[in-house]
């Protein structure tokens, strides 16, 4: 069995990608899937106004947690087992640990907006030591779900990966 890491922010890239792990399954490939969200650190403003830690640690795991929702439904619709994390921090550099400490033989991961990877996207293909699979947004971002939202069939067809 494969064990796919698969980092969530919300984004049709990010969604798009568990949409071709689910295409990958249907397929024939066994696999876990390791849903990560990670949120960044608070600001200074946010410190400030806030005053408490712990309810702007809360309020990053719930806005995780809502980012994840869509993510786990494709998977739970597709009947394909999973672990779900978020975790405080910058993507770019935790993103590589956290693959490390879950011990996942592969990533697959949006591709980010535009037509080149984005910064996370280049950070896990220079530092991941696994292969890693960069998906596409959807030709029509709006096709993909909002967070909340029901997942959409369309999503599950295989999409483009590069």
């Amino acid at each position: 069995m494969i064990k796919l890491f698969l980092p969530v922010d919300g984004s049709a890239a990010a969604l798009a990608a568990v949409a071709h792990a689910v295409a990958l399954a249907r397929a024939g490939l066994s696999l876990r899937g390791v849903l990560v969200n990670v949120q960044e650190p608070p600001t200074l403003y946010e410190v400030v106004v806030a005053h408490d830690s712990a309810v702007l640690d809360e309020v990053r795991r719930a806005a995780g947690a809502d980012l994840l929702a869509p993510a786990e439904a494709l998977l739970e619709a597709a009947g394909i087992d999973y672990e779900s994390e978020v975790a405080g921090g910058q993507p770019a550099t935790l993103l590589p640990e956290l693959l490390e400490n879950y011990g996942c033989d592969a990533v697959v991961m949006g591709r980010g907006r535009g037509e080149a990877p984005g910064r996370v996207a280049l950070a896990m293909l220079e530092l991941a030591t696994v292969p890693v699979t960069l998906v596409a947004p959807p030709e029509d971002e709006g096709a993909a779900p909002l967070p909340g939202d029901e997942p959409d069939e369309d999503l599950l067809e295989t999409p483009t990966a590069r």
